[in-house]
């Protein structure tokens, strides 16, 4: 069994015409998952809807509790993707579970989002994987603590 936890992010933003903005809304993970015909070996669990760069410290906390009381051993965990490499790095003190994180770089519920390609990318990843905490974007994997997001480029590095 698979634990999915949901935090928000890009990922899960909706465009809401009435303020001409972005927000994070419901989830479109099952859908999605759905469309890629996984249809059951994990369980969602939404932790909060929260854009990363509104995520504190309080929040992180919250995301190491939520894995560290899961009865699973392999974790996906859906976030925004500007402050992705900070809440990998807190859960970095677990062992014994294979942590993924993964997000988008467009909401999916756009058209040309990379949200389908990550999610798969990284159920994959999640079942591959050796015990540690990892970040799974755009076909690479990064452990966590030794990456990071190029604002410019729009991409996951290592350092």
């Amino acid at each position: 069994m698979i634990q999915i936890f949901t935090t928000g992010g890009t990922i899960d933003k909706v465009y809401f015409d009435a303020n001409s903005q972005f927000e994070v809304g419901t989830s479109l993970l099952p859908e999605l998952l759905a469309e890629s015909n996984i249809h059951d070996g994990y369980r969602v669990q939404e932790l909060m809807r929260k854009d990363s760069l509104e995520m504190t410290d309080a929040d992180r906390q919250a995301v190491l509790e939520a894995v560290s009381a899961s009865e699973c051993d392999r974790i996906l965990i859906t976030h925004g993707t500007d402050t992705m490499p900070d809440t990998a790095a807190a859960l970095a003190k677990l062992e014994g579970k294979t942590i993924v994180l993964i997000g988008a770089m467009q909401p999916a519920r756009m058209r040309r989002t990379d949200a389908l390609f990550n999610i798969g990318f990284a159920w994959s990843a999640v079942q591959l994987l050796a015990p540690g905490v990892y970040i799974a974007m755009n076909g690479e994997v990064f452990e966590a603590g030794s990456v990071r997001k190029n604002l410019k480029a729009q991409r996951f590095e290592r350092t």
